[in-house]
């Protein structure tokens, strides 16, 4: 349901599955999200998995491509809070150690993935989805009211990146 929004004001295609995986613990998400995605890849056979972000989803997609020997994709890779209470953190770093491809926004997230010995011809800077995300959508933005009511346009977009 939290998704919903962005596919209805953003005039997104739907989903071709959707896993209604739900709440629960962790390990719960997890390995329902295992067991789905698993079905998914083994229906369609990709020969490579992309997975953006620090989600259990993410790992989950990661964990499943990687057993399956399909490259994984990491966009967002090397971003780092250093603070392994967090339950992202864990899900990046085990995403970026199985990956194949990772996509880094930054040299200091590359330069992350560098120091804990990844191989640098993995790692490719190639900038911020968020930024190029919200630029490529602005236009739809500027017709939402809400959006309208905290000020941000077309004009002013670059203060607030």
């Amino acid at each position: 349901n939290m998704d919903k929004i962005f596919f209805e004001e953003l005039n997104l295609p739907k989903p071709k599955y959707n896993l209604n995986i739900g709440s629960g613990t962790h390990g719960e998400q997890t390995g329902r999200m295992l067991i789905e995605i698993e079905k998914v890849l083994l229906n369609e056979k990709p020969d490579v998995v992309i997975v953006q972000g620090d989600t259990n989803t993410v790992l989950a997609g990661a964990l499943v491509a990687s057993k399956l020997k399909i490259d994984i994709a990491h966009v967002e890779a090397g971003l780092r809070s250093f603070d392994k209470n967090m339950p992202e953190e864990i899900n990046r770093v085990l995403t970026d150690h199985i990956g194949d491809y990772l996509f880094s926004p930054t040299e200091i997230a590359k330069n992350n993935l560098l120091s804990e010995g990844i191989e640098e011809n993995k790692i490719f800077v190639v900038g911020n989805t968020i930024v190029d995300a919200t630029l490529q959508n602005l236009k739809i933005a500027e017709k939402n009211e809400n959006i309208k009511n905290i000020g941000i346009n077309s004009d002013n977009i670059n203060h607030f990146l």
